[in-house]
C-alpha cells in the first residue's frame, strides 16, 4: 500500500468482544474503471474528485490509523455498497 493517506469507507468497527481491535474498510478511488466491485459515488462534497468505492480492496487495520472523518454516504449509496459486497463475496 502507498505510504500516503487515502480516503476509505468504514464498513465495520471493532466491538469490545472482538478478538482484535481492527476496523474494516474499502478504499475510495478516483480512478474509476467501471468494473465489477466498484460503486460509483459521483462527486461527494467532501471529496475533491468523482470517486468510487472499491469493494475488492477490503482491508483491516488498527483504528489508530484513522485520522479524520470526511463525510458520510447516504443510506441509498450504502445499500449499493452492501449489494456490491454481497455480489463480490457470493452472499
Amino acid at each position: 500500500m502507498a505510504a500516503k493517506s487515502r480516503p476509505v469507507l468504514i464498513l465495520a468497527v471493532p466491538d469490545d468482544a472482538d478478538a482484535r481491535s481492527l476496523v474494516t474498510v474499502a478504499p475510495l478511488t478516483s480512478q474509476i474503471r467501471g468494473m465489477r466491485g466498484e460503486v460509483d459515488l459521483g462527486k461527494p462534497r467532501w471529496l475533491p474528485k468523482h470517486s468510487a468505492v472499491n469493494v475488492q480492496g477490503l482491508a483491516s487495520f488498527d483504528t489508530q490509523k484513522l485520522t479524520r472523518r470526511m463525510g458520510a454516504l447516504p443510506k441509498a449509496e450504502m445499500e449499493r455498497v452492501k449489494d456490491a459486497l454481497r455480489e463480490l463475496l457470493g452472499l
